[in-house]
Order: structure tokens, then C-alpha cells, then sequence
């Protein structure tokens, strides 16, 4: 069976779609990412689908699912490389991709990924140091 393959770079796991999108493969890739993340404890998941040139409504709703299942799992996602006819194709079909973050390229996604990385591991921080403050 055909699968798209994930890579890891050190937090982050890297999802490259070089090859049109079935519901078959788009359903193994929602398999295989969720069982990575979990294996891997990754941060952050990066899906470039520049190659994409149609994404139609099930594939949207794809990923919109494995980005919500990814920060189920601690993972924040973002989509980076659309083509401006799949981002006019999406809201022509009424599809917002409210819970996928975007980005533009990688470089932009991985600086996305990591403010993200950088804010959580603040806020964890400050929480903890408030739950100091009070206990002093």
C-alpha cells in the first residue's frame, strides 16, 4: 500500500505530500501521523502540500482532523506550501481550515512552529512560577 512518508527533525515531524491525495492514502496518513507523534513525542508536525495541486472538501476535512488530533496529542500543526488555487478552490467550497494554522513555506512554518513551541514553554513557565509564588 502506498504511504506518505514522515520525518523527524529533532521536535518536529515533517509530512512532504509529493503525490495526489485519495481518501485511501489521505485516511493512512491520519493513521500514520497520530501513531508518530505518540512514538516520537513530537512538538510540533509540519504537512507541506505545495505539490497539491487539488485538495477537495474530504481532504480539507482530513486535515483539519489531523490538526485537531495532533493538539489532542501535545502536536501543533501547520499546513504550509498551498497554492493559490487550492486556498481559492477551499473558500470557494466554503471551507475556512479554521484550525489548521498556514504558512507560507517551511522556513515560515518552522518559525511558526517554534514562537508556538516558545510560547506554551512560557506559559507552562509562568504557571509554574505562579504555583511558586503562592506556596512561598
Amino acid at each position: 500500500m502506498e504511504r506518505i512518508p514522515i520525518l523527524q527533525i529533532g521536535e518536529f515531524l515533517l509530512v512532504t505530500i509529493q503525490v495526489d491525495m485519495h481518501d485511501q492514502l489521505a485516511m493512512s496518513l491520519q493513521d500514520d501521523l497520530t501513531n508518530r507523534i505518540t512514538q516520537t513525542y513530537a512538538h510540533g508536525v509540519l504537512i507541506d502540500i505545495s505539490a497539491l495541486e487539488i485538495v477537495d472538501s474530504f481532504i480539507g476535512r482530513i486535515l483539519g482532523n489531523i490538526a485537531k488530533m495532533s493538539r489532542v496529542l501535545g502536536a501543533e500543526t501547520v499546513v504550509v506550501g498551498m497554492q493559490p488555487a487550492v486556498a481559492i478552490t477551499l473558500v470557494e467550497l466554503g471551507l475556512t481550515l479554521t484550525d489548521i494554522r498556514t504558512a507560507l513555506n517551511m522556513e515560515k512554518g518552522m518559525a511558526l512552529l517554534r514562537s508556538s513551541l516558545g510560547d506554551s514553554t512560557h506559559q507552562v513557565a509562568a504557571q509554574g512560577d505562579a504555583d511558586d509564588d503562592g506556596e512561598a
